[in-house]
């Protein structure tokens, strides 16, 4: 079953870097980068631009994708979660699992 992945970083580099390391390695079989604005809680009140990572996964392939992420993540707590893909265009929820086989 395909999955979303969700995570945000703080620079479009390492955003590129990051999305191109999980398709290079079949972990992922797109990843869409978009900038957004951040507001949280993290030692006081926090406002900052980000760039949010949308993964295009496989269920087989997300626990390596999991480990890459949270190895190359350069936040000390990466905001990191994942959503099943439980319905949707079959030949693209197919096309995700055959192309993130990990």
């Amino acid at each position: 079953m395909p999955v979303a992945a969700f995570t945000t970083i703080d620079s479009e580099n390492a955003a590129r870097s990051l999305a191109r390391a999980a398709v290079t390695a079949k972990l992922a079989a797109c990843v869409q980068i978009e900038r957004i604005t951040s507001v949280y809680e993290w030692n006081g009140l926090q406002e900052d631009p980000e760039y949010r990572l949308l993964f295009k996964t496989s269920a087989a392939a997300w626990p390596a994708l999991k480990s890459l992420i949270l190895r190359d993540h350069p936040y000390d707590e990466p905001a990191l979660w994942t959503v099943e893909m439980t319905d949707g265009s079959e030949s693209f929820l197919t096309w995700i699992d055959t192309t993130a086989t990990g």
